[in-house]
């Protein structure tokens, strides 16, 4: 069991049409009904469920074009490549049509069948373990919750299927658009009863990569707070649930204060299996063709070579002017994260906190980066917002200073007292938010971040204060309360527009 990749996986594909050709049966392929038979098909099978998250079409390192760039963190300046499509996100011009939001929903639904299929056939099979099935279980729900946490948050009412699918007819009757609050209450049950189980506190004493209870109590405490801070009720008590499971992640670490652990050392390849700090990740195997990560070449600009050893011919990802001033004076995680690219076909920041420039890597740019998920400065600044709603000032601002001393910046309350940091962040909920953002920028949370934060016309009014000047060629004033949400697929809500209605304003 204590294997140190588990990127194997079994294929799970979705049943055929129930009239096949000549109703003959391929004798070289393996039906769902027929594949489960051992533990081991099953651990395959729940390791396919980890292999659907390194997608760059679900929410693998590649995904920043459905969280990142969505923000005010990073963007392309490129409106012409791939029909301009990619485009759409930070220029808040999002059509339904685009194929790129058609790719991200089919892939997220296509990992989510992955987890209803497992818990479909955990049955079918003898364990010799009750514990060892119910972990099993306990990592499905985990993935599916995850997956639908994600998708919840970008497109509001969406379809919520926790079986598997087999004919067209039971599709259909699933094919509609369920509440918010009816989506977040399969989150919260699937999260809940993963916790009932054997799953150890900690990745590393299990597999790294794979399910634990801190990464589980981490993302339903951060559930919990969104929960909170957008729904019209019951407001003091998610934010109470909230800080349950966020603190109790939070005592499920290995260290003592994070400064303990190097800024540098989170995003180290040679560290990712040791680093304490380190909750839940995606792997991505060093060297391998197939299996390696490719962030650090993407995001390398032309004529650098922090990042990688691949000779790189384009931007890479390009940080926004508005984040670069957001970084205080003497902030290390500035040099660390972006730097700026002379070259005459880029001048532009990059992105540089994803780096593998190894022999290893070698020019190919085959990396060993995993795409971290969950981390404990992310937990920390999660539970700090959460007690700032509680009216816990003291308590927040003590996490908050944890945070900020790593990055050698002084307390909050020593800030306080500097004019600049004031007016910027005059109250403490900005001044988590801004650390968030700087602490965690380029990991696909600011997005999430800015709509847990701002309702949809605080959101229009937050982006509307920018300089266009700093933001680069996508335009800010085409932001407009509709941009809350993603837009449904054209092509699932014309299937049913009465059931599947489109978001307000697309």
């Amino acid at each position: 069991m204590k294997k140190r990749y588990i990127l194997p996986f079994v294929l799970l594909a979705l049943s055929s049409c129930t009239k096949d050709f000549l109703n003959q049966k391929n004798p070289n392929a393996v039906t769902i009904d027929d594949y489960f038979k051992s533990e081991n098909d099953v651990l395959l099978a729940v390791n396919g469920l980890y292999q659907s998250l390194r997608s760059g079409s679900t929410i693998g390192e590649s995904s920043t074009l459905y969280n990142e760039e969505r923000s005010d963190n990073s963007g392309r300046n490129d409106n012409q490549s791939n029909a301009g499509e990619p485009f759409q996100f930070n220029d808040f011009s999002l059509l339904p049509s685009n194929t790129y939001l058609k790719t991200h929903w089919s892939a997220m639904y296509a990992a989510i069948s992955r987890c209803n299929v497992v818990l479909s056939h955990v049955d079918d099979v003898t364990f010799t373990s009750a514990e060892l099935k119910g972990r099993y279980i306990a990592e499905a729900k985990f993935v599916r919750a995850l997956l639908y946490f994600h998708m919840v948050r970008k497109f509001g009412d969406i379809p919520l299927s926790t079986v598997q699918v087999t004919s067209k007819e039971q599709a259909n009757e699933l094919a509609f658009r369920q509440k918010e609050s009816v989506v977040y209450e399969q989150i919260i049950k699937d999260l809940t009863e993963a916790l009932s189980s054997n799953l150890p506190n900690i990745q590393k004493d299990y597999v790294i990569g794979r399910a634990s209870k801190s990464a589980i109590n981490a993302i339903l405490g951060q559930v919990y707070l969104t929960l909170g801070a957008t729904q019209t009720s019951g407001s003091a008590e998610n934010f109470a649930k909230a800080e349950q499971y966020l603190n109790a992640a939070y005592q499920m670490r290995t260290f003592g204060k994070l400064n303990e652990i190097p800024y540098a050392d989170v995003f180290d390849v040679t560290k990712k299996n040791s680093c304490k700090e380190l909750v839940f990740q995606i792997q991505y195997k060093q060297g391998d063709q197939n299996y390696s990560s490719s962030i650090a070449r993407n995001y390398q600009a032309r004529g650098e070579t922090i990042n990688s050893r691949y000779n790189s011919t384009g931007a890479g990802e390009v940080a926004k002017l508005d984040l670069i001033k957001d970084y205080e004076q003497d902030d290390i995680r500035k040099g660390f994260s972006v730097k700026f690219a002379a070259n005459t076909q880029v001048n532009d920041w990059f992105v540089t906190k994803f780096r593998d420039n190894s022999d290893a890597a070698g020019t190919n740019g085959w990396g060993g980066n995993d795409w971290i998920l969950i981390r404990y400065a992310d937990v920390m600044l999660l539970l700090a917002e959460a007690k700032y709603h509680l009216g816990k000032d003291a308590e927040a601002i003590a996490l908050l200073d944890q945070v900020r001393e790593r990055a050698g910046l002084p307390s909050y309350a020593t800030s306080m007292l500097n004019t600049a940091y004031r007016s910027k962040y005059p109250t403490l909920k900005e001044a988590i938010l801004h650390e968030r953002r700087v602490e965690l920028a380029f990991e696909n949370q600011r997005w999430f971040d800015l709509i847990r934060n701002y309702n949809a016309q605080e959101l229009v009014t937050y982006f509307k204060t920018k300089s266009q000047a700093d933001y680069g060629n996508a335009k800010i004033s085409n932001i407009s309360t509709k941009d809350r949400y993603y837009p449904i697929p054209f092509d699932e809500y014309k299937l049913d527009p009465a059931r599947m209605y489109q978001n307000p304003g697309y």
